[in-house]
This record gives C-alpha cells, sequence and structure tokens, in this order.
C-alpha cells in the first residue's frame, strides 16, 4: 500500500469514478490507475468499486470506509508539506475562497484589497458558487476556506464560524407605490410580482420561511442567485425585489430604491466553513481575522480542536 494508490482511489471517486479523467488529472494512464487500484484492493482484501466488466459503477460500503480513510491520510500528509513550507517559504502561498456572488461582489473586495497589500507574496484565487458547491469545494481539498450563509453547517467535516449578521432590503423602481407603505408588511409585498434570491440559496431561505409563517405565497416571478440580476430586473420594471443589505448601494444604484425589512426577516449569519482537518498557514489565520475580528487565531484552533499554541 502506498500514497499513489490512495490518491488514485480518491481521484477517481473525485471525478465521479470516471478513470480516463482522473488519469489525465493525475497525468498517468489510465491502465496506471486502473492496476494501482486493483493492486490496493488485493492488499485489502476488498473490493474498493462495483464493476460491470471494465467500468466502475458505484463504490462499495467498505470501499467507502477506505476513502474516507485515503482522503484523510492525504489531508494530514498535504498538512505535513505546508508545515514545512511555513517555515521555508514564510509569507509565500497561496489562499483559495470558495465563495458566494454576494460576499465576493460586495463583502470581499475592500478586505481582500488589505490583505493582498499586507501580504503580496501570497496569491489569492476565488472560487464562486451556491453555498453547496462552497462546501465540496472545500472538502475536495480544491478550497482552503468557504465563506457563505447557507449550507455550511449541514457538512458534518467542515467547522463553522460565525462571522457577522446581515439582513434584507426591499428594492423597486422610484415611484412604487410600495415605498410608501409604513409599516412595511409582508401582506403588502406578497401583492406584487417578486424578484428575489433562490429559496436554497444566499439566505433566501429565511424569506420562504416568514412568508410561509403568515400563511401567504409570495408571487416569484424571477429567482436568482446574483443581486446584480435581480437589481436589474427590478429596474425594468418586472417586479420588486429583495436582496441582502449590503447589495444595495445608494450611490451605484441610482435607478432604485431601497426600504430596510430586517423587521419583516429573521437576520442571516454568514459563516467561515474550514475542513476538521485542516492546516491553515499564518496568513490563512491573517485573512479570516480580517474578515471577522472576533475570530482570532487562538479562537479558530480551539473551533478545530487544537491545543492552544504555547506563548
Amino acid at each position: 500500500m502506498n500514497l499513489q494508490q490512495l490518491r488514485y482511489v480518491a481521484e477517481v471517486a473525485q471525478r465521479n469514478l470516471n478513470v480516463s479523467e482522473a488519469a489525465r488529472v493525475l497525468h498517468t494512464s489510465q491502465s496506471g490507475v486502473s492496476r494501482q487500484i486493483s493492486l490496493l484492493e488485493d492488499e485489502l482484501g476488498v473490493d474498493v468499486f462495483v464493476r460491470q466488466g471494465k467500468r466502475l459503477v458505484a463504490i462499495t460500503q467498505p470501499g467507502q470506509e477506505v476513502l474516507a480513510i485515503a482522503r484523510r491520510m492525504l489531508r494530514d500528509v498535504g498538512a505535513l508539506k505546508q508545515v514545512g513550507d511555513e517555515y521555508a517559504s514564510g509569507e509565500h502561498g497561496r489562499l483559495t475562497i470558495a465563495t458566494t456572488h454576494t460576499q465576493a461582489r460586495y463583502v470581499l473586495p475592500g478586505i481582500l484589497s488589505e490583505f493582498m497589500r499586507a501580504h503580496p507574496d501570497v496569491r489569492v484565487t476565488l472560487h464562486q458558487g451556491n453555498p453547496t458547491q462552497c462546501c465540496e469545494y472545500v472538502l475536495a481539498g480544491e478550497a482552503d476556506l468557504a465563506i457563505a450563509t447557507e449550507a455550511i453547517d449541514d457538512f458534518d467535516m467542515l467547522v463553522s464560524l460565525p462571522c457577522y449578521q446581515w439582513n434584507r432590503s426591499l428594492i423597486a423602481p422610484p415611484g412604487h407605490p410600495l415605498l410608501d407603505v409604513k409599516p412595511l408588511t409582508l401582506e403588502a409585498i406578497a401583492a406584487w410580482p417578486l424578484i428575489t434570491y433562490d429559496f436554497s440559496f444566499t439566505g433566501g431561505s429565511a424569506v420562504n420561511r416568514a412568508f410561509a409563517a403568515r400563511d401567504l405565497t409570495p408571487n416569484v416571478m424571477l429567482s436568482a442567485i446574483d443581486a446584480d440580476i435581480i437589481k436589474t430586473y427590478v429596474a425594468l420594471g418586472l417586479g420588486v425585489g429583495i436582496v441582502a443589505q449590503m447589495a444595495f448601494d445608494p450611490e451605484q444604484d441610482r435607478n432604485l430604491r431601497a426600504v430596510d425589512c430586517a423587521h419583516l426577516f429573521e437576520p442571516s449569519t454568514t459563516r467561515i466553513g474550514l475542513h476538521r482537518n485542516a492546516w491553515l498557514r499564518g496568513y490563512g489565520y491573517a485573512f479570516i481575522q480580517s474578515f471577522a475580528g472576533v475570530l482570532t487565531r487562538d479562537v479558530v484552533d480551539q473551533a478545530l480542536g487544537r491545543p492552544r499554541a504555547e506563548s
């Protein structure tokens, strides 16, 4: 048994059992991947994959256990390499962040600008997706951390670090009748075509819950995970919108007006998600604290179940 075999097994599972795709990513031959997997199975005495002819079609029950251990071992090996890098290369490295459109567009620019000035030798990469995709990037080792409002708590292998709370605003073109409704109610909103977040993403479920609690069905004529799309269609007069408060800028969105909706919806919490076996470079801790000041290195290490560093 060797790390190469574990890497092959994990990559094939990651590529939806497509051996040729895994071989391409691993820069080796399809036959080489298949042979190493067979050798591992022979040594373990169990089949990791279910086969139909030469095709892999499923992962066996013992294979699930093997994969879990293999992924943990590979991540630990990666952490060992990072320990060396931490002291050999200092501030040189890469930080990969998986996040949603709202965070990437409205929250991160200023934070990343300051971070990159303070850490000029760190290359930052953003992977954008919906909350579930962001979590999957971290679990697959393709991102160091996820920033999202939904989904992080749904994954047992992720540590969820609360960062800040936010709520929503109603947006509408100037002169829209809803802008004069005081106080604004869910009943009033439900009477108009609504453009808002997909209820699966970006805190949209809190909107859904609020309407459901009042036995109301909002007239959602368009949903999206991108606040800019919502604002575009509201500006065209196709409906009123509900967006995250930080997604509305009076200077940039001069063709729209906003009304605070914090009294109508429960607040949502943006979180950072880390793999439970994550090993962070010093600049990783620095980024996390720049995003949420309360998340010091000690707080993060405590959440990851690590002993406090000696002073």
